[in-house]
């Protein structure tokens, strides 16, 4: 399913989708899907109002997605992709899937010739993430799987992502399923769940270990000046990175 993004003035965003003759946009208007295939970049007006047509960027896709359960910000998907070198062509497993905004991230990074396993307990979720999934235009290099992380069925794969309230259970499976230097990436809100989870990283054959906290503050850029346009976006979680190895030195 391809899609694109309408922006408005004011900056309010509506991903839509182009598998039809006809669109339908709640709170706008209906037209022909016509007016804004192949349109990138140009105007789009519907009744009194006015649109600019722009291909999704993944910042897009989370911020029109369905919510369900909460998902990572964008500072720390950023920093997923990057530690856990995440590359097209990857095969990466992930849980959970929650309402699938870090499995959209993951399948665009690793592209149709790359593979996401995501892994989630909760049907009502894997429904969430089923829908952005297609919304996204991914789907069909993701399979979500209705089961626990801690069974694990893929192996050799290149990274493991874990966002789940328990991560360190997941730990020994994750070490199984990833290539020797393949990545872990987990996520945690408080650090009781990261010295748990760090702990369980120690007792495999682990290196490389380290937990991260991001901070962002956006600017706003004036002729007058320049300054925080607000409080810094602080805490949303820690991230620990860690590289599976057959040998220790």
């Amino acid at each position: 399913m391809s899609s694109v993004l309408l922006l408005d003035s004011r900056g309010k965003k509506h991903l839509v989708a182009l598998d039809g003759d006809m669109v339908r946009v709640v709170g706008v208007g209906t037209f022909r899907a016509e007016k804004i295939r192949g349109a990138v970049g140009h105007r789009l007006s519907v009744g009194a109002r006015t649109f600019l047509i722009l291909d999704p960027s993944p910042r897009d896709l989370r911020e029109t997605m369905d919510r369900g359960p909460q998902v990572l910000a964008p500072k720390d998907l950023a920093s997923v992709l990057f530690e856990a070198d995440v590359h097209p062509g990857a095969r990466v497993v992930e849980g959970g899937a929650g309402s699938g905004s870090l499995a959209v991230a993951v399948a665009r990074a690793v592209g149709p010739t790359g593979r996401v396993y995501s892994y989630e307990l909760r049907e009502e979720a894997l429904a969430i993430a089923q829908l952005n999934l297609e919304r996204a235009g991914v789907a069909s290099h993701v399979e979500l799987r209705n089961a626990d992380l801690c069974g694990i069925r893929e192996r050799d794969v290149d990274a493991v992502l874990i966002d789940i309230p328990n991560p360190w259970a997941a730990v020994p499976a994750a070490w199984e399923a990833l290539r020797p230097g393949g990545h872990l990436a987990t996520f945690s809100p408080n650090m009781e769940q990261v010295k748990e989870t760090v702990a369980a990283i120690r007792r495999k054959l682990f290196i490389d270990v380290r937990t991260l906290e991001l901070i962002e503050r956006e600017m706003e850029v004036r002729d007058v000046g320049v300054r925080p346009s607000f409080a810094a976006l602080g805490h949303t979680g820690y991230l620990t990175f860690a590289r599976k190895v057959l040998d220790t030195f």
